[in-house]
C-alpha cells in the first residue's frame, strides 16, 4: 500500500489482495445466518484449494443460495422449464453495489458486492437446467468457471474442490454447524478437509463433536474415519513454522497463512469461583496441568489433547470462553487482514486480552499492512451490560478501537521522532566553524577521551551523545537542521527541540538570528500529522449481529448509526461497513 497513492475507485487503487465473501453475517436467532466466511487469495486466482472457510455456522446452503440469485434471469428460466417442479414467480434481485474507498487506505477496500439472498429462498434449484453455467458473469462468483448444471452441484464443488481448510474461531455452535452437517459430502473429496484451530478448540471439537455421540467421527484420529483432518495452531508466533518475511505464520491453504491469539468471550454461568485465563494464569495452570499430566500414564492422542485435558482436571480452572482472532496474511503481497471470533470489551472481561491483538495489528497499519478488520457487533447500544454475553455492542467496540488508535498514534509519533532525531545532522564544512568547535573543551574532552579508548571520536560517541553535543557545535546559515526546512516541521516542533535536547531556540527568537519563524499548524493533516485521525479510513466490517425478530426494526442499521456517531464524536476515522450475506469485499 502506497502513501502517496490518491484515489477514491477501482481505477486509482491498486488490485486487491483479498476477496472475503459473507457466507453468514448473523449471530442468530436464525439458523440459516450465521457466522461463515470465505476468504481467498487473489493471486491464487480461484485455484484448487485456495479457498479459507473462517467459521463455517452457515457454509454449504448459503453457497447455493448465492449461486442462485446470481444466475441469468434467462437461465432461470430454462432451469424451470427443465424442471418437474414449479417454481414460483422469483423477485427481482435487489442489489446494492459500492465501492467504497480511502486515499489513506487505497488498497484497503473495496468493491462491495451485495446480493439480498433473502428475497426469496423457497425456490428451489431446478433439477436440470438447459445449459452449464460456464464462467459466472456477476455476484461473489464472478469469473469462476464453474463445471455443472445446477446451483447446488456447483455448490459441491465450490466446497468439495476450492475449501481446502476450515479455521475455526471457537467451538460455538453458531460458528461450526455448517461444517459438521456438511461433513456428509466430504466423502467425495481427493483429500481430507483440514479443521485447523488453536489446541482447545480442536479438543472441545473431537471430545464434545466428533465422538461417535452426538456425530460420527469422521477424523483421522482414533480410528476415525479419515474425511477431515485436525490441524493445531500455536497461539502467537510460532517460529518453528513459515520462513522470509511469513515466518510466524502457519500456512493453512494455497497462498494463505495464519496467526491466532486467544481472547475472551465471556465466561460461564458456573457458580464456582471465576478466574480468567489471562497471562500469569496461564503460567500458574500450566505449570499446575504439566504436573498432573506427568503423575497419569499417557493416553493414546495428540499431546496438545492430553495438555488441554490435563488443564481440565486441575483443581481450578479457568471459566472465560476462549475465542480467537485470526491474521490472514497474503503469502504474494504480505498484506493481511484481521477477523475476529466472537469477543467481549476488555473493559468487563475477567481475562481481558483483546489488547495485545491491537498489539500486533497497529504496527502493521501503521505500515500499510494490515487491508480491513472484520469484527462482531451483537448488539446495539440498548443492551445493558449483563446481557452482553461475552459480546460487543457499539460503545464498547469504539473504546476497543481507542486501544488500537492510541497504539498506532504512539507508533505514529515514534516514527516522527525517530525522522527528527536524524533529520538535517549534517555537520557545517566551514573552516572557521569547525576550528570554534575546536576549541570548545567539552568537544577536546570527549575526543581525547575517545582516542585513549583507541576510538576515533564519531565512533566513541552514541547517537544520544551527538545530540546532546549540539549546543557545542556552531552552525552556519543554510545548514542549520530543522531551520532550512522548518515549514515541513512546524506542527512538530516542540517535539524536534525536545528529541535533541532542548538546543534549538524557541521559534519565536528565530527571527533574532536571521530565520523566519516556522508557521504554527492549523489542522487537517495527514500521517504525519499528530491532528490527522488516527484510523483514518481503516475498514471495519461488522459480523454477527443478532436479529431482534422485530417488525420495522433493522439491527444492523441501529449498529452502524451508533459506530459511526461514536467515531465522529471519539476522532477515530474508521470506515464501517455493515455484513450482508452475499456481500463480497475485495481488501
Amino acid at each position: 500500500m502506497k502513501d502517496d497513492e490518491e484515489g477514491s475507485g477501482e481505477s486509482s487503487s491498486k488490485s486487491p489482495t483479498f476477496q472475503v465473501i459473507i457466507l453468514g453475517s448473523g449471530g442468530g436467532p436464525r439458523e440459516d445466518n450465521v457466522t461463515g466466511l470465505l476468504v481467498r487469495s487473489v493471486a491464487e486466482n480461484w485455484a484448487k484449494g485456495s479457498v479459507l472457510a473462517v467459521d463455517a455456522g452457515t457454509h454449504l446452503a448459503a453457497i447455493v443460495r448465492i449461486l442462485e440469485s446470481s444466475l441469468p434471469q434467462s437461465q432461470l428460466v430454462e432451469s424451470a422449464k427443465g424442471s418437474k417442479t414449479t417454481h414460483g414467480q422469483r423477485s427481482p434481485l435487489h442489489r446494492a453495489d459500492a465501492v467504497i474507498s480511502n486515499p489513506s487506505f487505497p488498497n484497503a477496500l473495496a468493491r462491495i458486492h451485495r446480493t439480498d439472498t433473502d428475497v426469496d429462498n423457497s425456490r428451489t434449484t431446478s433439477a436440470a437446467s438447459a445449459q452449464r453455467m460456464g464462467s459466472m458473469k456477476e455476484g461473489p462468483f464472478a469469473d469462476l468457471e464453474l463445471p455443472h448444471e445446477s446451483a447446488r452441484a456447483n455448490a459441491a464443488f465450490i466446497t468439495r474442490e476450492l475449501v481446502s481448510t476450515y479455521l475455526i474461531t471457537h467451538p460455538h455452535l453458531d460458528h461450526i454447524s455448517g461444517f459438521v452437517v456438511n461433513t456428509a459430502s466430504f466423502q467425495h473429496t481427493s483429500r481430507p478437509k483440514r479443521l485447523a484451530g488453536l489446541p482447545s478448540t480442536i479438543h472441545a471439537i473431537k471430545t464434545h463433536i466428533f465422538n461417535d455421540v452426538i456425530w460420527p467421527n469422521l477424523s483421522d484420529e482414533d480410528g476415525g474415519v479419515g474425511l477431515m483432518s485436525y490441524r493445531r495452531l500455536t497461539e502467537g508466533e510460532d517460529m518453528d513454522v513459515g520462513d522470509g518475511e511469513s515466518e510466524g505464520y502457519t500456512e493453512v491453504c494455497n497462498g494463505l497463512c495464519v496467526k491466532g491469539w486467544s481472547i475472551s468471550h465471556g465466561h460461564c454461568m458456573k457458580t464456582h469461583s471465576h478466574r480468567g485465563s489471562n497471562a500469569s494464569l496461564h503460567t500458574e495452570i500450566s505449570a499446575t496441568a504439566t504436573a498432573a499430566w506427568a503423575q497419569e500414564p499417557l493416553s493414546p492422542g495428540p499431546d496438545s489433547d492430553r495438555l488441554v485435558a490435563a488443564h481440565a482436571r486441575s483443581s481450578e480452572k479457568p471459566c472465560v470462553y476462549d475465542s480467537t482472532a485470526f491474521f490472514i496474511r497474503d503469502k504474494a503481497s504480505g498484506r493481511e487482514v484481521l477477523i475476529f471470533g466472537d469477543v467481549e470489551p476488555d473493559s468487563l472481561s475477567l481475562s481481558p486480552r483483546t489488547a495485545r491483538v491491537w498489539e500486533e495489528a497497529a504496527p502493521k497499519i501503521v505500515a500499510g499492512a494490515l487491508t480491513g478488520i472484520f469484527i462482531e457487533c451483537s448488539f446495539d447500544d440498548t443492551q445493558s451490560d449483563p446481557t452482553l454475553y461475552g459480546h460487543l455492542a457499539p460503545r464498547h467496540l469504539i473504546d476497543e478501537l481507542k486501544v488500537l488508535a492510541s497504539k498506532v498514534e504512539a507508533l505514529r509519533q515514534a516514527k516522527r521522532k525517530r525522522k527528527r532525531h536524524s533529520f538535517g545532522l549534517k555537520l557545517s564544512d566551514d573552516a572557521d566553524a569547525r576550528n570554534r568547535r575546536t576549541r570548545n573543551p567539552h568537544c577536546v574532552a570527549r575526543r581525547s577521551q575517545g582516542r585513549k579508548n583507541g576510538t576515533s571520536d564519531s565512533s566513541s560517541q552514541t547517537d544520544l551523545d551527538r545530540s546532546n553535543d549540539f549546543n557545542n557545535i556552531v552552525w552556519s546559515p543554510g545548514e542549520s537542521p530543522g531551520l532550512d526546512r522548518a515549514k515541513a516541521i512546524a506542527d512538530d516542533w516542540p517535539l524536534l527541540n525536545a528529541s535533541v535536547g532542548g538546543i534549538f531556540p524557541d521559534p519565536s527568537d528565530l527571527s533574532k538570528l536571521g530565520y523566519a519563524a516556522p508557521p504554527t499548524h492549523t489542522g487537517g493533516g495527514g500521517e504525519g500529522s499528530p491532528s490527522a485521525r488516527p484510523l483514518e479510513g481503516l475498514p471495519i466490517v461488522i459480523i454477527h449481529m443478532k436479529d431482534t425478530l422485530r417488525d420495522g426494526h433493522d439491527i444492523g442499521q441501529d449498529i452502524l448509526e451508533s459506530l459511526e456517531s461514536h467515531d465522529l464524536e471519539a476522532g477515530l476515522g474508521c470506515n464501517f461497513t455493515i455484513s450482508k450475506t452475499g456481500a463480497s469485499f475485495w481488501l
